[in-house]
């Protein structure tokens, strides 16, 4: 699994900081997507076991999630990932165009968000938007989080 980027995020899962990791290879290519360098698997660098540990550890106490944007693809290794994530306290979340994700992936999650890019639609911050934002336990649709006043 490579990943193109790894950041501190705030306004992806509303109240939460995030651990971001952004996974190459997606096979989605959705019209009109903001990032198609993405698609490729091999661009990137791998995310080692040890500086993805290295990473849950420096952020211990200063974020509260862990979110990946794709891998879903990598399912065994993503599984594995979020457990790992689960053991230091994170909570966890993957962001995927796919409208369903593999059940193994889905027991290890806290929130998903789910459904591809539709730009007529918009995003979790548009009315109108197809995609969903859904904790896990209970499947409630949390998109009300994303809408301005």
């Amino acid at each position: 699994m490579n990943y193109s980027d790894i950041q501190i995020v705030l306004q992806e899962i509303p109240g939460e900081i995030s651990i971001c990791f952004t996974i190459t290879g997606c096979k989605l290519h959705c019209d009109g997507c903001h990032s198609p360098y993405l698609w490729k698997e091999e661009s990137g660098k791998k995310l080692t076991d040890s500086l993805y540990t290295e990473t849950l550890q420096k952020y211990k106490g200063f974020a509260s999630t862990v979110l990946f944007m794709g891998g879903e693809w990598h399912c065994e290794e993503l599984v594995t990932k979020l457990k790992e994530a689960k053991k230091y306290g994170y909570n966890t979340c993957l962001y995927t165009g796919l409208e369903e994700v593999d059940k193994k992936i889905e027991a290890q999650l806290t929130w998903l968000k789910k459904g591809p890019w539709k730009k007529a639609l918009g995003g979790l911050d548009s009315l109108s938007t197809n995609q969903k934002f859904i904790d896990v336990k209970s499947n409630k649709v949390l998109n009300h989080l994303f809408l301005k006043n």
